[in-house]
C-alpha cells in the first residue's frame, strides 16, 4: 500500500486522450487522462464510466432517445471537483475547450473508444 499524489501523476502525462492506469481495485481501474478538443462518439456495451474532474472542465455530449424513440443530443458541463457517471449503452463524447485533467473509474475491460476502433483506440494501457 502506497499513497498516490494525483498532481505528481498528472505531471508525467504529456499526451491528450491517452489514459494511464494509476491503480487497480476489485476489477476496476483508476485512470489518469488529460484531454483537449473533441473525442469520438462512442458507447460501452457492458461498462459504466465515472469521470472525476481534477483540473479544468469539460462538456459531456450525449445522444439519447426521447419518448418517441428519436435520437436527440444534449450535453452537461462537468466542472473541477465534480464527477459524472455515464451508464453503459449511452452514446457519449467528452469535449474540452481547454486542457482538462480527469480521473476515470471503470472496469479493467473498458476500452477508451468503446464500440469504435480508430487511431485514438488504446488497447494496452501503461501505468503512470
Amino acid at each position: 500500500m502506497h499513497k498516490v499524489n494525483i498532481a505528481e501523476k498528472f505531471s508525467k502525462i504529456s499526451e491528450y486522450w491517452k489514459p494511464y492506469v494509476g491503480a487497480e481495485l476489485n476489477g476496476q481501474m483508476v485512470k489518469f487522462d488529460k484531454i483537449k478538443g473533441e473525442f469520438v462518439w462512442h458507447h460501452h456495451d457492458h461498462e459504466d464510466e465515472l469521470f472525476l474532474v481534477v483540473k479544468g472542465r469539460f462538456r459531456m455530449d450525449y445522444r439519447e432517445k426521447d419518448a418517441d424513440g428519436a435520437l436527440r443530443d444534449r450535453h452537461e458541463w462537468i466542472e473541477e471537483g465534480e464527477f459524472i457517471v455515464v451508464p453503459r449503452g449511452v452514446e457519449h463524447r467528452p469535449v474540452a475547450d481547454e486542457e482538462c485533467w480527469f480521473l476515470l473509474f471503470e472496469p479493467a475491460s473498458t476500452l477508451n473508444t468503446g464500440n469504435v476502433k480508430n487511431e485514438r483506440t488504446i488497447e494496452q494501457l501503461q501505468y503512470v
